[in-house]
């Protein structure tokens, strides 16, 4: 009876795959990605910050007042509510079955606070597209940008006093049952009836 049969000695052991290694196929797709970002950032840059002053535009038609009343309202909604949805979403993190609530609450505050992002791009970019932007909101949204800052700044202030408030609404609400806790403990037991005297 003859051994099983060996493999060859210059055979090629099994299920060799040839290819590009796992680590240059990830590389390439991160360029890939970087690239795709980076032509997106030069397009959104060159349209954005055109569009929004010119929405901005047709909401306040060159309306001092009406340029104040939506850089405050945009400034305020655009900041508070971001902060708030951030804010709980960070502390529903660590909470079973509340990554859809967390990765919700991150989205919408992203989307609620794309006006103010827009009014940033229009203000701090440097690009052709923002200083037409800024020379279309001076002339047809006059005081926009300045009340969008103003607005801005009252957001973080409500939101600040919203966390205070809640947090202190928290501890007095620990507070109280640690109270009441107390209490149960300190509470003497009802005592057994006592044997009737003897006559």
């Amino acid at each position: 009876m003859s051994n099983a049969s060996t493999p060859a000695a210059g055979s090629a052991p099994a299920s060799q795959k040839a290819g590009m290694p796992v680590w240059a196929k990830k590389a390439i797709w991160v360029a890939v990605i970087v690239v795709v970002l980076v032509v997106v950032y030069f397009v959104l840059a060159a349209f954005l910050p055109r569009w929004w002053s010119q929405r901005v535009g047709s909401l306040s038609s060159g309306s001092f007042s009406l340029g104040i009343t939506w850089g405050l309202l945009y400034g305020i909604v655009g900041t508070t509510i971001p902060l708030l949805l951030f804010y709980f979403a960070w502390r529903s993190r660590r909470r079973e079955h509340a990554r859809i609530w967390v990765i919700g609450s991150l989205v919408l505050g992203v989307i609620v606070a794309i006006p103010n992002l827009l009014t940033l791009t229009v203000v701090l970019g440097g690009n052709s597209a923002a200083h037409a932007g800024e020379r279309t909101m001076d002339v047809d949204a006059p005081g926009f940008r300045g009340a969008s800052l103003w607005g801005a700044i009252i957001g973080v202030l409500l939101f600040a006093a919203a966390v205070f408030l809640q947090r202190r609404y928290r501890k007095r609400g620990e507070e109280v049952t640690r109270l009441r806790n107390n209490l149960h403990q300190r509470e003497p037991q009802s005592p057994g009836e006592s044997p009737a005297p003897e006559m």
